[in-house]
Formats: C-alpha cells, sequence, structure tokens
C-alpha cells in the first residue's frame, strides 16, 4: 500500500514540476483535416527555407501535391535577411549587429479569402574583426537556426488556421 502511494506521489510530482516549468512536446501539432494536403509554391523552389517547410509538412503527416486547384496552396511569398548596426567599438568598428529575418507567406484555402501571415525573427550577432573566419561561420549557423525556427513558426501558423 505504501508503495502504491509512494510512486503515484512521485508521479503526480514529476507531472506538476514539468507542466510547471512551461515542458511541452515539440513538433506535435494537430493540422486541421482541410489542410492535411496542399499545394506548395515558392519563388524559389529549390531555396532553404522551402526545402524546411516542405520536410516539416512531410513531418507532420501533410501531403504535398503538385498543381492541384482544388485543395490548399502554401505559397511563400518572399523571405529577406536584415542587419542592422546595434553598437560600434571605439575604432568605429561595428561590434554588434541584430539579424532580422522575414519571411511572408499565404494559405489559400479553395473557396475562401487568402490569409497573409508574416514571420519576424531577431537575434543579436556580436562581430570581432579579429577573427572574422570564425564570426562568418557562427554568422551561417546562425541564419541557418533562423530558417529552421521560421520553418516551424509556419507549420504552427497552419495549425492554427480555421478552415470551418
Amino acid at each position: 500500500m505504501f508503495i502504491k502511494r509512494l510512486c503515484f506521489a512521485v508521479l503526480t510530482l514529476t507531472l506538476l514540476t514539468t507542466s510547471g516549468c512551461g515542458f511541452k512536446l515539440q513538433r506535435s501539432y494537430s493540422i486541421p483535416d482541410a489542410l492535411k494536403t496542399l499545394n506548395l509554391s515558392s519563388q524559389d523552389e529549390y531555396s532553404e527555407l522551402t526545402r524546411l517547410v516542405r520536410e516539416r509538412l512531410r513531418l507532420n503527416s501533410i501531403n504535398v501535391v503538385e498543381n492541384q486547384t482544388d485543395i490548399p496552396t502554401l505559397r511563400l511569398i518572399a523571405d529577406s535577411l536584415d542587419r542592422t548596426t546595434l553598437s560600434l567599438y571605439p575604432t568605429g568598428n561595428v561590434a554588434e549587429y541584430e539579424l532580422n529575418y522575414l519571411v511572408s507567406f499565404a494559405v489559400q484555402v479553395p473557396n475562401r479569402e487568402s490569409q497573409r501571415f508574416d514571420v519576424d525573427i531577431h537575434r543579436d550577432y556580436l562581430d570581432d574583426p579579429r577573427t572574422a573566419l570564425a564570426k562568418s561561420r557562427e554568422m551561417e549557423l546562425l541564419v541557418k537556426e533562423m530558417r529552421i525556427q521560421a520553418a516551424d513558426q509556419i507549420i504552427q501558423i497552419l495549425a492554427s488556421i480555421e478552415t470551418n
């Protein structure tokens, strides 16, 4: 009897701890049935963002088909990477940048008005001219991470779309 109560207490404590800290399973979105099959169109079919979105759609059991007019369409309109100077060294060289990655996309459900969305991601980037090679590699990794986060947010937005 004591062992059952102890197991129950430990299980309850574990559940309360994980729910209280904000823990949630990643990439488990409830996509509406109307969006389980869709067209994916993009200005550049071979871009990194298009590849990542296609991969995220596949991971969430969404069938991507080509050139059908009677199913929903996810259209990647544009993506851009901008860099803003945040601070300077006393010598006048740039010390810190803010990277802004903006993705615009639209979802068109048949017999409904197209819905346009924007995903905006920001990162700070410290620059040191003495380590230019390492910093360029770090910037590449930051941009890749920002694209992955944008693809994940596109799937999150798809899960929140009302199709009724």
